[in-house]
């Protein structure tokens, strides 16, 4: 018979699995008798572990979720895989100081065999450019959200749309989802005032209390928030994923140089000096530009609307390479220098 600190761990561990255990199939995987389920049930109650007696045919034993924190139980790769995804978020944007705080807590708790995995696993999560000056979000706005998502009722909120303006009047929504993009948390959520779905940055919320009336959940545009969320993003109208402008171009460079950077574009090798791009981009004109950025010879295969971009793009830039040059200053057109 195991020992009863293994025995109990070993108990513990199965009824982590969330379902229901009677007490013989308990026995029998541990090798041991119903008695001693019973009694070894008895001292994990007694740890702080709510486990619940389910009567019936196919009652058992429950480990319920309690209302404070007992011991948990990991494996070796657990413990690993969960100190790694801690560390990752400790250099994130929104919540680096819990994140820092319970690895801290873990590493101390570890057995040194452990702590020797973690301390050889030296990682440094460098965010993009972008992500360096993120706001970081209250961690209790996000689990006020949560909470309202969950329980559906309807949130009203203070939401300040950016640095230079002012607080609109509260906004009154149906929440439906907390999603992150770009290191960036968002409120998915139907806008009861504009009839409208709407994608608010959570940095920017505070919710008001308290929440209103529960709600029946509306189907999101695109079927799901990931099909959603993409489409607003690249202007579409949130059911689809494919950009609203997409057009055809041969440049005069090799596939492998301009693969690398055309993001989720497709490149296809014509020739050793040649290739073929098909590109997205939320506006023609913001196409156009993106193409000119190889910086090589561009023939537009199609369609019509970004040559005419091209056609645009190219008098503009003329015009602004007039305005200025050695001893001229830009000037708005009409006026008289001086």
């Amino acid at each position: 018979m195991q020992k009863t600190s293994s025995r109990l761990l070993a108990l513990l561990s199965l009824l982590q699995t969330h379902r229901n255990w009677s007490g013989e199939d308990l026995a029998g995987r541990l090798d041991i008798t119903s008695r001693t389920v019973r009694r070894d049930i008895d001292r994990l109650r007694e740890l702080g572990y709510r486990i619940t007696t389910v009567k019936g045919p196919a009652g058992g034993y429950r480990l319920e979720a309690g209302t404070h924190m007992p011991p948990m139980l990991f494996d070796d790769d657990q413990a690993v895989a969960l100190a790694v995804a801690l560390q990752t978020a400790a250099t994130g944007t929104v919540v680096p100081e819990d994140a820092t705080r319970a690895l801290a807590t873990l590493r101390q708790v570890m057995p040194p065999r452990l702590r020797h995995r973690i301390d050889l696993l030296p990682l440094t999560a460098v965010p993009p450019p972008e992500a360096r000056d993120t706001p970081q979000v209250d961690t209790q706005v996000l689990v006020d959200l949560g909470r309202a998502i969950h329980a559906r009722e309807e949130l009203r909120f203070d939401h300040t749309p950016g640095a230079s303006t002012s607080a609109d009047n509260p906004r009154r929504v149906q929440p439906h989802h907390l999603v992150t993009w770009r290191h960036r948390w968002y409120l998915v959520a139907w806008d009861l005032d504009r009839e409208d779905w709407r994608a608010f940055r959570v940095d920017r919320v505070r919710p008001r209390t308290p929440t209103g009336p529960r709600f029946a959940p509306r189907e999101l545009p695109g079927g799901n928030v990931s099909t959603f969320l993409t489409s607003r993003f690249r202007g579409n109208d949130g059911t689809t994923t494919d950009w609203p402008c997409q057009g055809e171009v041969l440049l005069h460079l090799p596939a492998a140089d301009v693969a690398p950077f055309a993001q989720d574009g497709i490149v296809e090798e014509l020739s050793p000096h040649h290739c073929r791009l098909t590109l997205g981009s939320w506006s023609w004109t913001g196409l156009a530009t993106t193409i000119g950025r190889f910086d090589t010879d561009i023939e537009v295969i199609g369609p019509p609307q970004l040559a005419t971009a091209f056609a645009d793009l190219a008098a503009r830039y003329a015009r602004a390479a007039g305005t200025t040059g050695p001893g001229r200053t830009g000037r708005v057109s009409g006026d008289s220098e001086r």
